[in-house]
């Protein structure tokens, strides 16, 4: 027998395996050449990254403002490290010359051995300083008191002061000094008003160079310690020739608020003058001195504090309510009581006012914001940063603007004495129109005694009526009563800077933060899509391109011939 033989035929030319390195894929899509691959991905790479820079970019200027307090304490008065110079300098009034931001000038009050006042000057920013005399006017008993000071648009410095006359040195008359030469050399005094005037404040129109207003509690009758009875109008008056002569005399306050006090001028943005004061409604403990000078437990009802504005130069005057529940924490003698602050931010027209209140039970400092085109003022907002009901004291607020609308706030603070009796100056401010501060600055390198002062022998020690601040752009300067120089006894007071420096938060426009974040992520996002699909077309070819390669099996190819 023969063996057959088995044959098997070639496969047809049109059954040839696939050949896979420049073929198409069996599936049928094209295959993506590894090159153009590469270049995706690195593409795609690079969009992240690019995307990635800018948002980071924007992030990072997003820096975080912050403040620092530069060098120690300085003292202002000339006899402020003179031991045998016991004058109690207190309420200091801090301006600057808008023709020369180092000019700097400060008046304040002196409450013992004898009631007088103090001009000093700085050419230099505040580091500094010189005392300028005053001169006083013929036929008036040497008493200088309760000055004030302000630099009119064209760099003339004007001060304001009141003769006292008497035993009982009730206000005579209200004179005026000016100096052309930034506070070195001063007038003769010129009498401007006539006696009984307390409280006499000057401001001056930053648009109209001789234009002035004057402001002043006016007396009629007065005790020992009081206002023998209510009803004692706060007037202003307008100057348009740089003081020479005054307009008449117009009430601010309205007729029923028969006990305010304490007037705080200002000037708007548009001209507007505003006049912010302390309605004490009932409360005859203090302005018709009910305690008889002597200290003890606060009025125990509620004050108003109120702004008074006019749109026409202070001829006719509306009012709007700041808050009307201030809540008294300390007795005060009427004729020298603690000023409210305010300010005006002249870029945007935005009011702040501040004072301190008690409704938590010890003294806070608060902030109240009126936006610009808004007739009502913002809820209270607490300025220091201590917990509520620490039973510590924060007084007597001083309020400042600086050119890009930071707003600072200087204010007495105890809380680093569990007695409530040792004084630091802290400083806080705010980025956001008030909305939120910075934790507080320290702005005294030392605590000193708040119970030294004028009156202390009563329970009633005066450290000043308002503080002294002056903001710019990278540095706020603060000027204040400290008593570290004197004692109980002596009642020794003087005048001490802080100075403190600021790095902003940031300064590249909101919108072009955001066109550069949501540029940032859309390239990120192109970037990412790009990756993504390069990945998945190589996904989609690679594993075929890798497999073996086996031939497909032809059905003819098991047929078989037998041959004999």
């Amino acid at each position: 027998m023969k063996l057959a033989k088995r044959s098997v035929r070639a496969a047809p030319a049109d059954d040839k395996p696939p050949t896979r390195p420049d073929g198409d894929r069996p599936g049928g899509g094209p295959k993506l050449r590894p090159l153009g691959a590469v270049r995706g991905a690195l593409v795609g790479v690079a969009l992240v990254v690019i995307g990635a820079g800018l948002a980071f970019l924007a992030s990072g200027f997003e820096r975080r403002a912050s403040a620092r307090v530069i060098g120690d304490n300085s003292p202002i008065n000339a006899g402020a490290r003179v031991a045998g110079d016991i004058s109690a300098h207190n309420s200091p009034s801090l301006v600057f010359n808008p023709r020369n931001r180092a000019n700097l000038v400060i008046a304040n009050k002196i409450d013992s051995p004898r009631f007088s006042c103090a001009l000093h000057v700085s050419f230099d920013g505040g580091v500094h300083w010189s005392q300028t005399p005053i001169p006083l006017p013929a036929g008036e008993e040497p008493k200088c008191y309760a000055p004030d000071v302000a630099f009119a648009a064209d760099g003339t410095l004007h001060m304001s002061f009141v003769t006292l006359k008497g035993r009982g040195n009730v206000p005579n008359a209200v004179w005026l000094v000016r100096s052309p030469d930034g506070g070195q050399t001063l007038s003769d005094p010129v009498r401007a008003r006539g006696p009984l005037k307390f409280q006499v404040r000057l401001t001056a129109d930053p648009a109209a160079p001789r234009r002035l207003y004057m402001t002043w509690l006016e007396g009629r009758e007065v005790g020992l310690f009081k206002f023998s009875r209510p009803g004692n109008p706060i007037r202003a008056s307008r100057s348009d020739d740089g003081g020479a002569t005054w307009s008449a005399p117009v009430a601010v306050n309205a007729p029923l608020r028969v006990r305010a006090l304490a007037p705080s001028p200002a000037v708007g943005s548009k001209g507007e003058l505003y006049v912010l004061y302390l309605d004490l409604g009932e409360d005859r403990l203090n302005y018709e001195g009910g305690h008889r000078g002597r200290g003890g437990e606060p009025y125990r009802g509620a004050w108003k504090l109120v702004l008074a504005r006019s749109t026409d130069r202070g001829a006719t005057w509306e009012e709007s309510v700041v808050d009307d529940r201030l809540v008294p924490t300390e007795r005060f003698i009427a004729f020298t009581p603690p000023f409210p602050s305010l300010a005006v931010d002249r870029r945007s027209g935005r009011l702040y006012s501040a004072f301190h209140d008690g409704r938590r039970g010890n003294p806070d400092v608060y902030l109240w914001t009126l936006a610009p085109g808004s007739r009502a003022w913002s809820a209270a907002v607490q300025v220091n940063d201590t917990p509520r009901h620490d039973d510590s004291s924060q007084l007597l607020p001083k309020l400042s603007v600086a050119p890009d609308g930071r707003l600072d706030v200087l204010y007495y603070d105890r809380r680093s004495d569990p007695q409530n009796v040792k004084t630091e100056v802290s400083l806080q401010s705010s980025y956001d129109s008030g909305k939120s501060f910075l934790p507080r600055l320290r702005l005294s390198d030392r605590p000193f005694d708040s119970r030294i002062g004028y009156g202390s022998e009563r329970g009633m020690p005066d450290l000043g009526s308002r503080l002294g601040l002056m903001s710019t752009r990278e540095r706020a300067l603060g000027v204040w009563t400290d008593t570290r120089g004197g004692t109980r006894l002596s009642g020794k007071q003087d005048l001490a800077r802080g100075l403190a420096a600021f790095s902003p938060p940031d300064d590249l426009p909101a919108t072009l933060k955001t066109l550069l974040r949501v540029v940032g992520v859309l390239l990120a996002l192109a970037g990412i899509a790009l990756i993504v699909v390069t990945a998945a077309r190589r996904q989609q070819g690679e594993p075929a391109s890798r497999r073996p390669l086996r031939p497909r099996r032809n059905r003819r190819a098991h047929a078989t011939d037998e041959r004999p």
